[in-house]
């Protein structure tokens, strides 16, 4: 591949990891760049995973320092995420994934619109609904599956569990979703190295891109907060949705 290739991938990953960091949906660019540069669908999807551990450990280790993320407090949730996420890639291997690639657009528009009808979503902490324990054993664990299963939105979908579950303001369950994100992500990178199909050349180069877009957008989740990730989750779940309603009936 040339450079100029390499560089654009660059910049490409540097630009979704910032939006990854604070919305999720960062693979809306990844895996479209990825097949359009020639890569197999199945390298693609081992190569973004590669690329895109780099992006959610660079956003999680920042909010760690943040002391924005107790690991303790979340060590049920962390462990249940990588377990789903790793029967879910073992799961894909088998199984076809049409149902889900019809089905992800509701999802996709119903958490873009609960976000733009509730104004007030995540203003401030609220009561838990779930125990630690309940909400590793049912969210983590649900969404850590189809994050290793199939992955789009799986981002968006951590954050509003955080915040409808665990009472979580939106700045707070951002932060508690990359450490989540990078846990399914890595389960499933685990797999896919196992089984040969990630393109390292090339997933190492996006993976620096990764770590800095989504240092970048981590300040600037603390910074603005909920002005900003509020507005941004509603863009990328209307985003994702129109892309996907596109390739499944046109």
């Amino acid at each position: 591949m040339s450079y100029e290739l390499l560089i654009l991938l660059f910049i490409i990953a540097t630009l979704a990891g910032f939006i990854d960091s604070i919305a999720g949906g960062g693979g809306l660019l990844t895996v479209p760049a990825l097949l359009a540069v020639g890569l197999p669908p199945a390298s693609a999807l081992a190569t973004n995973k590669l690329q895109s551990c780099g992006g959610s450990f660079s956003a999680s280790l920042y909010f760690i320092r943040q002391h924005m993320v107790d690991l303790k407090q979340q060590k049920w949730a962390i462990m249940f995420a990588f377990i789903g996420s790793a029967v879910g890639t073992l799961s894909v291997m088998h199984v076809q994934a049409d149902f889900l690639k019809l089905l992800l657009p509701i999802l996709t528009i119903g958490v873009g619109l609960y976000f733009l009808l509730s104004p007030t979503i995540g203003e401030n902490d609220r009561k838990s609904r779930f125990s630690f324990i309940q909400f590793a054993l049912i969210p983590a664990l649900a969404i850590g599956f189809y994050d290793g299963f199939f992955g789009p939105g799986a981002g968006s979908f951590y954050a509003l569990a955080y915040i409808t579950l665990a009472g979580f303001n939106l700045t707070k369950a951002t932060a508690h979703t990359k450490v989540l994100n990078f846990t399914s992500n890595l389960a499933g990178l685990l797999f896919f190295i196992i089984g040969g199909e990630v393109i390292w050349s090339i997933g190492l180069v996006m993976l620096v891109g990764q770590f800095i877009g989504a240092r970048l957008g981590a300040k600037m989740v603390i910074a603005k907060g909920r002005k900003l990730i509020r507005p941004m989750l509603i863009t990328v779940s209307t985003l994702m949705s129109i892309k996907l309603i596109y390739e499944n009936f046109f």
